[in-house]
């Protein structure tokens, strides 16, 4: 734990609320010289004061410790629960968004280390200047059942907040309690959510809500391999068959 570390987030975070160093205090209910010291790293908050900060923050503890929060352009950070954030947008030096992308040799280690702070801030970055604001992550592909994107492509996600906010038919990477990460078209159940891969030889299976970790919404691929013509002719078929499961789960539901 650096007091330099620490005076730059209790700055920055202060900054994003828009606050002066006596309001905070007086949120606080400490006098404005005492955080003026915290952030000119002339002394090192006491963890009771750590305590009071990450809970008016919302943040928790070790993340304020630990991590170098003015890479965040946002003061809402994503509460997911159980004392755990996800930072909305990570920036360059020069303030272009950066995306997280989880690696091949890696994807099997995200289930433990999604909730890891260090282990996020460790993943290589990307930049996708066309996407809209939201915050993104990089997953790859693995196997052959989300045809015809080819394994060791990537898919580029919104960080989706709510079951909610899931559309039926859309692709969806979720990181599941019992299987790990997968990349699936995804369809709202009473049970919980049905998961379906393009490819047909896929059965399709249905999960409980409470197996469910994080849900990413697709926005983008990159793929590593060249088409064959036959390929997006396949791609073109796979297309017309979902558009006509959903018309039909759409009037059967009706």
């Amino acid at each position: 734990m650096t007091a330099q570390l620490i005076s730059k987030n209790i700055r920055h975070l202060r900054a994003l609320r828009g606050l002066t160093q006596e309001q905070l205090a007086d949120e606080l209910n400490v006098s404005r010289s005492r955080i003026g010291s915290y952030e000119e790293g002339r002394s090192e908050p006491p963890i009771h004061m750590l305590l009071k900060l990450g809970e008016y923050y919302g943040l928790p503890v070790d993340v304020l410790i630990k991590n170098d929060l003015t890479k965040s352009t946002e003061g809402g950070f994503i509460d997911i629960g159980n004392q755990r954030v996800l930072f909305p947008i990570t920036v360059d030096g020069s303030g272009q968004d950066l995306i997280e992308v989880v690696p091949v040799k890696a994807s099997a280690g995200y289930l433990a280390g999604y909730q890891d702070p260090e282990y996020i801030e460790n993943l290589e970055k990307i930049s996708l200047p066309f996407l809209p604001s939201g915050k993104y992550r990089a997953f790859p592909i693995r196997g052959q059942s989300m045809l015809p994107l080819k394994e060791g492509a990537l898919v580029v996600c919104r960080f989706v907040e709510s079951i909610e906010d899931v559309h039926n038919g859309k692709t969806y990477v979720l990181l599941t309690l019992n299987d790990g990460m997968v990349y699936k078209r995804v369809y709202k159940t009473s049970q919980g959510l049905q998961l379906v891969s393009d490819n047909t030889d896929y059965k399709p299976y249905e999960i409980p809500l409470s197996q469910v970790l994080e849900l990413w919404e697709f926005s983008a691929s990159i793929s590593t391999q060249e088409y064959a013509p036959h390929e997006l002719k396949l791609s073109g078929l796979i297309h017309k068959v979902n558009e006509l499961q959903s018309d039909l789960k759409s009037y059967t539901n009706s």
